[in-house]
C-alpha cells in the first residue's frame, strides 16, 4: 500500500509564489530599468559578465547539488535551492537598489554588477537554508529566504550608515557567511524536532547521493575564486582564494582520516571543509601567499573538527539540529577570517589611537552582524512554526515524496 504523506500544499505554495511574483513584476515595472548600454564599455561588460557567470554557477548549480547528500532528498535539494535563489535574486535586486545604491531619483538602474550583488544575497539565503535542510517545506523556505535577504541587506545598510564602511570591504564578505549561517542555525533551533534526535532514520547518504553532492562541492571549489573577487571587488582575491582552497582540500582529508576511530575519510565532512578556507580568506584577504595558506589550513582544521565533535554536541546540548553543518562551514571560518583580518592589519598602524579605533570598529561590525542574525533567526523560526504553513510531519522529513510526483511508485488497484 502506498504511504500517506502530508496534506498537499496546493492551497499554500502556488498562491504565495504567484502573488509574490506579481508584486515583484509590478515593482520592477515602476522602479527598475536597465542601465543605458550606450554608456557601458564593452570590455568592462565582458569582464563583469564572466564574473556573473561564475557566481551564477555557484548559486544555482553548486549549492543545489551540494545539498543532495541525503539519500531520499535529491529532488528537493536541487529544486528548492532553485526556487529560493530565483525568488531571493528578485527581492535582493529591489532592496539593494532602494537601500545600498546611491541615486537621486526613485528609479533603480540595474547593470551586470547589480545582478552579481543580488546573487550574493541569494547565496546568503542558501547558506541559511542549509541549517533547516530537509525539515521545512517550500512555503517555509520562501518566507525564510525573504526574511534572510531583508535582514542581510539591512545589516549592510546599517554598516555603511553607522560605520561609514563601504559594502565592498571585509565586512561584506564576513557578514554574508556569518549572518546567513547564524540566521539559519537560530531558525533551526526554534524549529527543533525532538523526534529527530539523535538522528532521523532518513538522514543518511549512499554512494550515489554522495557522488552528486561531491559534484556540487567541486563546482563550488572551482568557481569560488571568482565568487570572492565579486564579493570584495578585487581581482587579487582570486590568488589567495585558490591557494587557500588547495590547502583546505589537503587538510580536510588528512584531519578527517586522523580524527576517525577507523582511520577513514568521511565524505560529508570533506564536502564542507574543503570550502572553509575560501570562506575564511574572503573575510581576511591578506594578499600574502603564506598567510592565505595558513588561514586555509586553520579554517579547514576547525571545520573538520566541528563536524566530527561540535555538531553532535550542539544538537544534544542546545537542541539545535544543523543539517548541512553551516556552522562549521560558514560561521566559524567566517569569524576566523574576520579575526585574521583584524590581527594582520592591526600592527600596521603606527598610531595607537588609530589601531584601537580600527579594532573597536571591526568588533562593533561583528557584534551587530551576529546580533541581527540571531534575533532575526529567532523571529523567523517563530513565524515558520505556525501551522498555517502546513509543516510536514516528523517522520516525513528528508523525503522527496512529500512534495514531488513519483509516477513509478503509484500503486494501481
Amino acid at each position: 500500500m502506498a504511504p500517506r504523506y502530508a496534506p498537499s500544499l496546493w492551497s499554500r505554495l502556488p498562491p504565495l509564489a504567484i502573488i509574490l511574483q506579481i508584486i515583484f513584476i509590478v515593482l520592477f515595472a515602476f522602479f527598475v530599468e536597465i542601465e543605458d548600454l550606450a554608456k557601458t564599455d564593452v570590455e568592462e561588460f565582458l569582464n563583469s559578465y564572466a564574473v556573473f557567470q561564475d557566481v551564477h554557477v555557484i548559486v544555482f548549480l553548486g549549492f543545489g547539488f551540494l545539498a543532495t547528500f541525503l539519500v531520499r532528498y535529491g529532488f528537493s535539494s536541487v529544486g528548492f535551492s532553485l526556487l529560493v535563489a530565483a525568488m531571493a535574486v528578485q527581492w535582493a535586486t529591489l532592496l539593494n537598489g532602494f537601500l545600498l545604491t546611491s541615486h537621486s531619483s526613485s528609479t533603480i538602474r540595474i547593470k551586470m554588477e547589480s545582478l552579481v550583488d543580488a546573487e550574493l544575497c541569494a547565496c546568503s539565503a542558501l547558506v541559511a537554508m542549509g541549517a533547516v535542510h530537509g525539515k521545512t517545506n517550500p512555503v517555509q523556505l520562501l518566507l525564510m529566504s525573504l526574511m534572510e535577504v531583508t535582514g542581510f541587506v539591512i545589516n549592510q545598510w546599517l554598516i555603511r550608515r553607522f560605520f561609514n564602511t563601504p559594502s565592498s570591504t571585509m565586512s561584506r564578505a564576513m557578514s554574508l557567511h556569518v549572518f546567513g549561517a547564524l540566521f539559519g542555525v537560530l531558525t533551526s533551533w526554534v524549529l527543533y524536532r525532538p523526534e529527530n534526535e539523535p538522528k532521523h532514520e532518513k538522514e543518511k547518504f549512499d554512494s550515489k547521493s554522495g557522488l552528486f553532492a561531491m559534484l556540487g562541492t567541486l563546482f563550488l571549489w572551482m568557481f569560488w575564486p571568482s565568487f570572492n573577487c565579486a564579493l570584495v571587488t578585487n581581482e587579487i582575491a582570486a590568488y589567495g582564494t585558490y591557494l587557500s582552497l588547495a590547502v583546505s582540500a589537503v587538510t580536510a582529508m588528512a584531519i578527517s582520516m586522523l580524527s576517525s576511530p577507523k582511520g577513514k575519510i568521511n565524505l560529508v565532512h570533506v564536502q564542507g571543509s574543503i570550502l572553509a578556507g575560501a570562506v575564511a580568506i574572503g573575510a581576511a584577504m591578506t594578499t600574502v601567499p603564506w598567510m592565505d595558506m595558513t588561514i586555509g589550513f586553520c579554517a579547514s582544521l576547525l571545520s573538520v573538527l566541528g563536524f566530527r565533535y561540535l555538531k553532535g554536541h550542539v544538537q544534544f546540548a542546545f537542541e539545535c539540529h544543523d543539517t548541512r553543518g553551516v556552522l562549521n562551514v560558514h560561521a566559524i571560518p567566517g569569524i576566523l577570517g574576520w579575526f585574521a583580518y583584524v590581527v594582520i592589519w592591526l600592527p600596521r598602524s603606527n598610531d595607537t589611537t588609530l589601531a584601537v579605533r580600527f579594532a573597536v570598529h571591526n568588533i562593533c561590525i561583528l557584534v551587530m552582524t551576529v546580533s541581527m542574525s540571531l534575533t532575526l533567526g529567532i523571529i523567523t523560526g517563530i513565524l515558520l512554526k505556525w501551522s498555517l504553513w502546513r509543516p510536514q510531519q516528523d517522520r516525513k522529513c528528508f523525503d522527496d515524496q512529500t512534495f514531488w510526483e513519483f509516477p513509478h511508485l503509484i500503486v494501481h488497484k
